[in-house]
């Protein structure tokens, strides 16, 4: 059965013909209506349709926080201090990091930034949101006891549909948001670059067709220079994505920070690796915790990622810290919080109170946070006190 997106997507190929593959990703997830995430219907969780280190339990945040009060620390201790967690989803993360109660708490203001509106609406759910224009008082406001007002005051949750539009010191951290970014699709054949477009089975004469299939067109000049550039051996037939999406958002987040560092947890691969492998294996589509069916059939119905390529969010902007997630957590105290646990399970396990269950979960969640072959290969990527007038890639 067809769904809108469907035949949204085959109106706009009739109209103009075959169109990009990033317009369809676009449409299919963030539609305000029938998208995956614009509508609301796609979220993380162990009921939901993925699992994300922050829905794995508590510990992920509990180790933010502590990196938050590392990065707090090495900035002099501002006040305020600002968080921008980027896809903040419900604020599951914003919870567990709040829960921890970090010390640099009471100069906190943290910013959900998520554009669905219908996540934004579940987040005051268990969190208590302020208005923006309380977090954030004009630097040139002159009203007595105006910026006074914003220090000491913390934690102040704010939630926001794009990143800040005001210059903030802290740090922006982005958790599997890049690989949810539209990207273009090409292909190396024969003779050169293609891109990967969509077309309708039928082709466009037929008003009631919406089967949607795959068409090679050449490529743009830049396109191809720039996959020549990063991926020289590809053989005939591999396929590579292009994250304009990706590298213009990493552009965008540094614009963000005055001081500070730019945080990006993710999934990710270069552009080479990328062509060596099949694309089923890096464009990936998700619903109800299982893998879902191909990319371009039931839009709107389930997620669709592709794996971040670092080789091309580093032309622009190359990160200064690069890791994976399980060196990130044990660098900020992972290890210390699981031996925390464990000790409290021992002491209170006759009680079997919440206390104890939370620490006895401790173990299971670190180990999951830290697989290797799951979420610990994660790549960490650090970016700190950026220049502004970052771009795009494009």
């Amino acid at each position: 059965m067809p769904t809108p997106l469907d035949h949204e997507v085959a109106a706009r190929i009739r109209r103009h013909g075959p169109v990009g593959f990033d317009q369809v990703v676009e449409l299919a997830l963030y539609h305000p209506e029938h998208g995956f995430y614009g509508s609301g219907i796609g979220a993380a969780g162990r009921r939901d349709d993925f699992l994300t280190s922050p829905e794995v339990g508590p510990l992920f945040g509990a180790v933010v926080a502590r990196a938050l009060d590392t990065w707090w620390i090495e900035l002099g201790r501002p006040d305020p201090f600002t968080v921008v967690e980027a896809a903040a989803g419900a604020g599951t993360l914003a919870r567990s990091v709040l829960f921890a109660e970090p010390a640099c708490a009471p100069a906190l203001t943290y910013v959900l930034v998520e554009r669905s509106a219908a996540l934004r609406r579940r987040q005051s759910e268990y969190l208590s949101i302020v208005d923006a224009a309380l977090a954030f008082p004009p630097a040139d406001d002159e009203r007595p006891g105006a910026r006074a007002d914003a220090v000491g005051r913390g934690p102040r949750v704010v939630s926001l549909p794009d990143l800040p539009a005001v210059a903030v010191t802290g740090v922006v951290l982005a958790n599997e948001l890049l690989d949810n970014l539209p990207f273009r699709l090409l292909e190396r054949g024969p003779d050169g670059w293609l891109e990967v477009r969509v077309a309708l089975a039928g082709g466009t004469a037929d008003d009631v067709e919406t089967d949607l299939v795959e068409v090679l067109v050449p490529a743009t000049a830049t396109d191809a220079a720039l996959a020549e550039r990063l991926a020289p051996s590809a053989s005939p037939g591999a396929r590579i994505p292009v994250q304009q999406a990706a590298s213009a958002w990493v552009g965008a987040a540094l614009d963000v920070l005055e001081r500070g560092r730019l945080v990006v947890i993710d999934y990710a691969s270069t552009t080479a690796e990328l062509a060596e492998r099949p694309v089923g294996q890096w464009v990936r589509t998700y619903r109800g915790n299982e893998r879902g069916g191909p990319a371009l059939t039931a839009l709107g119905t389930q997620d669709i990622t592709c794996e971040v390529d670092e080789a091309q969010l580093a032309l622009g902007h190359p990160p200064d810290v690069r890791s994976d997630q399980a060196t990130f957590l044990a660098a900020h105290g992972l290890g210390g919080l699981v031996d925390e646990g464990r000790r409290i399970w021992h002491e209170r396990a006759h009680i079997g109170d919440l206390a104890a269950l939370r620490a006895r979960s401790r173990v299971g969640e670190s180990e999951a946070l830290t697989d290797p072959a799951g979420l610990g290969a994660f790549r960490v990527l650090e970016w700190t006190s950026p220049a502004a007038g970052s771009t795009g890639q494009r």
